[in-house]
Formats: C-alpha cells, structure tokens, sequence
C-alpha cells in the first residue's frame, strides 16, 4: 500500500497558509467581492488562498496535477490535487463561521482518479478534520492533537439524524418529494449546509447527508474522509466516489435506504 504520510504533513502545511490568508480577510469591512458567470459569489481571499497552495503545490509535488475552483487544470498525470480555496464562500462572506478550505489529492486507478488525501481545514470554527487511503480519518485543532474518528452505528431511519443544505435544489431537479419523504422518516433533520454535515457523519454526530448539485472540489476532500471514517460516500446513483456531480453519504449502515429515497430522478419543476 503506498505510503500517504508525506502528502499529508504537505496538505497540512497548505491548509495552515490558506487559514492565515482567509482569517486575515474574515469578516473584513473592504472584504472585495465578486459575482463569477455561474452567479455564485468569490472573494479576494478565495482566489488568495488559492494561489498560496498553488505556489506550495508548484515548488512541492511540480510533476503533479493541480485542479482548483478558481483557476482551473493546471498539469496533466496520475496525481491530482483538487483545491476548493472557501467552501462556503456566501457564509465567509456574510461572518458566518461555517466555511472551510478543502485540500484533496486524488490518484488514477483502476476505477478512475479517487481521492487518497483529504484535509478540510474550518479554521474560524476552530476545527479540522483530515485522512488518508488506509491511514483513518482524524479530527482536532492541528494535526498534533487528532483525535480518531469513525461513524455513527445508528440503523435506522426513524433513530437518524440527517443533513443537507437547502431545499431548492432538489425542487429544481423534480426531487422535492422524495427529499421530503426522506426528511419525514427521519428522527432529525437539519441545514448545516456546505463541507460540515460529511464531516458530522464522519465523527457520527449525523448520520447521514446528500445534495444534489455539486462539483468535484466540494466532494474530493470530503469523500476520503467519510470514507476512512468507516461511511460510504457515492453519487446520488450509487456510484462510488467524488464523480457524480452529487453526494450521498452516510454511515454506511443507511446508505440503501438513502439511496432508495433520493436516488431517483423526478420531473424538473414538478
């Protein structure tokens, strides 16, 4: 099995310059922001923190693949690092604190490019959660006081606690219903929203989570963490990974009846 350690202790030392430049900008009165074609929002820190684990990644790993939300594919190879600066960017930009710098590498394979190291760094929450293929999945302030982590061994519906980010996605692609039944078989439910319900099923304070619209730098950091936390992670469709444009991920123990709920497309609009 190949040997993560280094790539980890590389993904920390990233995350740590990406939370100084994204702390220093937090909440910030001039903070500038701008609406990108796709109308989403990026601000100064986002393409900033980008460019510092570009830079570390060029003089670090140079025969590797960078793929970042703000700049694109930069290499071409069997590694890749996916880079998402601010997951949250519309939270970092009104003060909310849920808001974190997601770092993965991936590796071709057999089954395609699926990520082997992931670090999701919270830091205006005081928090951060990382992994590595067949090392676990840890969670703690800096990497010297990790904490192991594992899901939840809830197994049913009616005892779990679900997660997701908002309502209108699922409305627009003809899943509102089934979301809805979803929400209605479960014990809890609550909108935490962005890269923080993956990491809640990972230490099994939630025990399950989907959305239905995503791209790969949400998902790549996340997915190897549930997964080396002991949960499945798929496409709405159940394929395995980062890949299908949507996330289902859950303790592991709820992911067929997930999966069985949501996993089916509606009629757009209906």
């Amino acid at each position: 099995m190949a040997d993560y350690h280094d790539d980890l202790r590389l993904a920390h030392a990233l995350a740590d310059a990406a939370d100084a430049a994204t702390m220093a900008r937090f909440r910030a009165l001039d903070l500038q922001v701008e609406t990108k074609p796709d109308m989403t929002p990026v601000s100064e820190a986002d393409r900033a923190a980008e460019e510092l684990i570009r830079a570390g990644l060029q003089k670090e790993r140079p025969a590797d693949a960078i793929l970042g939300e703000e700049y694109g594919v930069e290499g071409s190879g069997p590694r890749r690092w996916v880079i998402d600066p601010i997951d949250g960017t519309k939270n970092y930009v009104r003060g909310v604190p849920v808001w974190a710098t997601l770092i993965a590498l991936m590796e071709e394979g057999e089954d395609g490019f699926q990520p082997v190291v992931g670090v999701v760094s919270a830091p205006a929450l005081g928090r951060r959660w990382w992994a590595a293929k067949g090392l676990g999945a840890f969670s703690g302030a800096d990497p010297e006081s990790g904490t192991r982590i594992g899901v939840s061994r809830v197994a049913s519906l009616a005892d779990a606690s679900f997660a997701y980010s908002s309502l209108s996605g699922w409305e627009e692609r003809g899943r509102l219903d089934a979301f809805l039944d979803l929400t209605r078989a479960c014990w809890r439910t609550r909108a935490y929203g962005d890269f923080w319900p993956y990491m809640m099923v990972a230490e099994g304070t939630v025990d399950l989570c989907a959305e239905p619209e995503l791209s790969l730098w949400d998902m790549a950091a996340v997915a190897v963490v549930v997964q080396e936390a002991g949960g499945s992670y798929t496409g709405l469709d159940g394929r395995p990974g980062p890949h299908g444009g949507n996330a289902a991920a859950s303790n592991g123990l709820l992911h067929e009846e997930l999966l069985g709920y949501l996993g089916h497309e509606g009629t757009p609009g209906a």
